[in-house]
Formats: C-alpha cells, sequence, structure tokens
C-alpha cells in the first residue's frame, strides 16, 4: 500500500507537475482534488489531458474549505510556500509536499540532486550523459524536462536519476537525495523568498536531510555554496578552478583532475566545447556527481567531448553576414547574463529585459558599460534598466523582443555577436523562458 492510499489528496496549481503528481495519485489510490486559480476556459488543454482520470476540480479560486476535505497538500512549483491557503493547511497541521518530493521518497535507485542559482540545468544535463554513455539506465528531470514520479513505475535499482531541484521546490523539502550538489547562490528569485536568508535556507534544504553515508557536492568558488558546507552530515566532495581540492575535481596544467582515493586525469580542458568559465565549472561539477555516482572515468571523458550544451544557453542559432546569433533565454537573472558576458571577447549587442524579481543589477550595468558594444533593452524592466544606463550612449529602448532584435540586426557588422541574454524572466510576456527562446529562434532563422 502506497503512503497515498486513500489519502484526500489536493493539489494547487495545475501545470506539468501537478497533473504528473495527479496522475500517480489516483494509480495509488488517492482522491484527488486539483485546485487553480485560472479559471477553466484557460485550462482546456490540461483538463483534456486528464480526462480519463476521476479528479475533481476547484478552478478560479483557492477557497479555504478545500481543506476541510484534504488529508494532504502538494503545491506546483507556481504556488508560494506561503499562499493563505497553504498557510492554513500548515496551522492545521496538513503534511505539505510536491512531486518532486513524493517522487524521491519512492525513488527505487540513488539519486544525484543538482540545485544552484545558476548552472544547474547544465550541469544536470551533462551529469546524465554521462551516466548514459557508461551504459546505464538514466532518467533525467525534476525542475527540467518530464516530472520524474510520471516514470517512477518504470525504474529499476540500477538505473541512475539526476534530478534538478529550484529554491521553490525545495523551500518544502524534508527530505533530501543521497548525492547532492548546490552549485552556486547567488541573489535570485528574491521576489518570491524576500531575503537571501530565506532563498539560501530553501537551497540548504537539499542537504539538510542527508544522513552520513551520504555524499555533498559543493563548490569551493562560490562563498554562498561553500557556507553550507557543515549542513549534511555526510561525505563532502568539492569542486574549484581556483584551487585543488583533496576530495572532488580541479583543473590543473589544463587538465580536469579527479581525486577519489587517487588521482585521476579526466580530460584537457581544451576538449570541453562549452564557451565560458562557468561551464567549465559545471563540467567539475558533474565529473564530481558523476564519480560519486559510480561512473566510469572512459564515460566521463567521452560524454565532456560530446556534450553542446542544453537548449536556450548560449545555443548559437545562426551565421548571418558574419554576425552570430546567440539564444541565452535561460538567462533569467543579471548574474546568468553576466555569466554570458564573459563567455566572449568579440562584440557584444546586448539584447536585454523581461520582467524583474526584485535584483540588483548593479554589477551587470559596470559589465554591460565596460564590454557591450550596444545593448538593446525591451519588456517590463526596460525603464529601470535604462535609467540605471542613464548616461550610456550606446543603448536602445524598445517595447519588445521582436523590435529589439530588429535594432540588434541593423546596428550589427561582421564579427559582432547578437546575443540574447535577458536578466529578467519571461513572465510579462511569455509563458516560460523556453517559449521566449524558441520565439527568438524563429525569428532569427527566418531573416
Amino acid at each position: 500500500m502506497d503512503a497515498l492510499t486513500n489519502k484526500r489528496l489536493l493539489i494547487l496549481g495545475f501545470a506539468r507537475q501537478g497533473k504528473a503528481l495527479a496522475r500517480f495519485a489516483v494509480g495509488v489510490g488517492a482522491q484527488v482534488t486539483i485546485s487553480d486559480l485560472r479559471p477553466a476556459e484557460r485550462l482546456q488543454d490540461s483538463l483534456a489531458e486528464l480526462s480519463d482520470l476521476p479528479v475533481r476540480y476547484v478552478l478560479g479560486e483557492h477557497p479555504m474549505r478545500l481543506l476541510d476535505e484534504a488529508d494532504v497538500v502538494a503545491i506546483s512549483g507556481g504556488v508560494p510556500a506561503d499562499a493563505p491557503l497553504v498557510q492554513a493547511a500548515r496551522e492545521r497541521g496538513l503534511p505539505i509536499t510536491n512531486d518532486a518530493q513524493e517522487f524521491i521518497r519512492r525513488a527505487p535507485t540513488a539519486v544525484i540532486g543538482i540545485t544552484g542559482s545558476a548552472g544547474k540545468t547544465t550541469t544536470t544535463a551533462l551529469t546524465g550523459v554521462m551516466a548514459q554513455v557508461s551504459g546505464r539506465r538514466t532518467w533525467v528531470g525534476g525542475n527540467i524536462g518530464r516530472p520524474l514520479i510520471a516514470d517512477l513505475d518504470k525504474m529499476a535499482p540500477d538505473d541512475v536519476v539526476v534530478q534538478e531541484l529550484s529554491s521553490f521546490q525545495l523551500e518544502i523539502w524534508w527530505q533530501s537525495p543521497p548525492i547532492a550538489a548546490v552549485l552556486n547562490v547567488t541573489p535570485n528569485h528574491l521576489d518570491r523568498h524576500k531575503t537571501m536568508e530565506r532563498y539560501t535556507a530553501a537551497k540548504a534544504n537539499i542537504l539538510r536531510y542527508q544522513s552520513v553515508e551520504d555524499t555533498a557536492v559543493l563548490s569551493v568558488d562560490d562563498p554562498g555554496a561553500l557556507a553550507l558546507q557543515d549542513v549534511s552530515p555526510g561525505r563532502l566532495r568539492l569542486f574549484s578552478l581556483q584551487e585543488e581540492v583533496t576530495d572532488g575535481a580541479f583543473v590543473r596544467d589544463g587538465r580536469i583532475m579527479l581525486r577519489n582515493g587517487q588521482e585521476t586525469a579526466v580530460c584537457a580542458t581544451d576538449d570541453v566545447p562549452l564557451r565560458g568559465q562557468h561551464n567549465l565549472l559545471n563540467v567539475l561539477a558533474a565529473v564530481t556527481l558523476a564519480d560519486s555516482a559510480g561512473i566510469e572515468v572512459a564515460a566521463m571523458r567521452q560524454a565532456i567531448r560530446t556534450f553542446r550544451g542544453v537548449e536556450h544557453r548560449l545555443e548559437r542559432v545562426r551565421v548571418l553576414d558574419g554576425v552570430q546569433y546567440v539564444n541565452d533565454s535561460i538567462a533569467t537573472a543579471p548574474e546568468r547574463a553576466l555569466a554570458a558576458l564573459a563567455a566572449y571577447d568579440e562584440p557584444i549587442i546586448l539584447l536585454a529585459g523581461g520582467q524583474d524579481k526584485d535584483m540588483a543589477w548593479d554589477e551587470w550595468v559596470r559589465q554591460v558599460r565596460q564590454q557591450v558594444k550596444h545593448v538593446v533593452l525591451f519588456g517590463q524592466l526596460a525603464d529601470l534598466l535604462a535609467e540605471k544606463l542613464a548616461d550610456f550612449d550606446r543603448m536602445t529602448q524598445v517595447e519588445t523582443m521582436e523590435e529589439a532584435l530588429r535594432v540588434g540586426r541593423d546596428t550589427a557588422v561582421s564579427g559582432d555577436v547578437i546575443l540574447l541574454s535577458p536578466g529578467g524572466t519571461s513572465f510579462d510576456a511569455y509563458d516560460n523562458f523556453a517559449q521566449r527562446g524558441e520565439i527568438f529562434k524563429e525569428l532569427v532563422n527566418s531573416l
């Protein structure tokens, strides 16, 4: 019997995570109610997707009466943990969970969990490729791709599971994966978490509930991540570009080195096809994680040499008239945009904007002034960034990303890079960063 069997499960949020959990819960005998603030007419595709399930829907509102008929409350990523209904559920003593937590409770094999303010998607994808190359059946998902609970019934003890986890998922966490990494902790999502202390505490939950037999992987180079080294009681492994570590991965004389009782050269740094020092850090993290899961160095080496990155992260879309068009729509914070700028020596025409998350832009402003040939601002952030760049004469402000691309093309000459690295989220105009990136690529390919 499953822990949800015969339980009344209330799911708040009818997105992909909520849908996956609903299908699983019905399958194990739970009574499921789904509530979403959006009205039914905006949810027709989702309703059709679950039309074969005996699910009750309360749409357009989150009424308090729902708690009278609930034993467990699950929240999707878009539902804040301090939403009134969630707070009321907590006051009543109802368990608060989500699809990622319910998956990890039941995973039949050791899970590699990865979080961080930046780089987690690339690190997750690369770690998954390393496992696949090693010949082990591999599942990659969580905050990216398909919710892992959707494939739980197909998994076996010898499989490898790589789970990307966001701070939204982790803020209600109460069980940690056996192998877990915090890549970095820098200001992000402060519109949601309000303070850095709360944001950091959410990230730390990936380590907080580990046992002494588990493994925590942290970056020496990031003070925010390294500050969490005492959170887990398990084995601490490190990675660094700046210094040699005694247990983990580092760089020496142009080679990626791995220490785990003995020292092994994984490959040359020149074998890494991804641009930027931040991506080299992601590779070091993936090497440490893969080694912690028992994946052999030969598989790591092959994966590193063939891995071309993830979609929407420094993705070269096209070269037209000598101009590179690069899609970095996944850069939804200033730090991510700064990492993108650091990856290029060529003259950059930067397309920046989107929706703000109450972020600090001072370092971004300094770097734009020093490095960027021309910046084109769009979206809700345009006015704020234009004010911060008030005396910067190489700036154009427009309304939409489409207009920004037109200005970029008119400004660029052969040898330039037109870089979409917004620094803001996409929700002022798009469903998510992926949709923004797809539309950008369509526009570029139509030039």
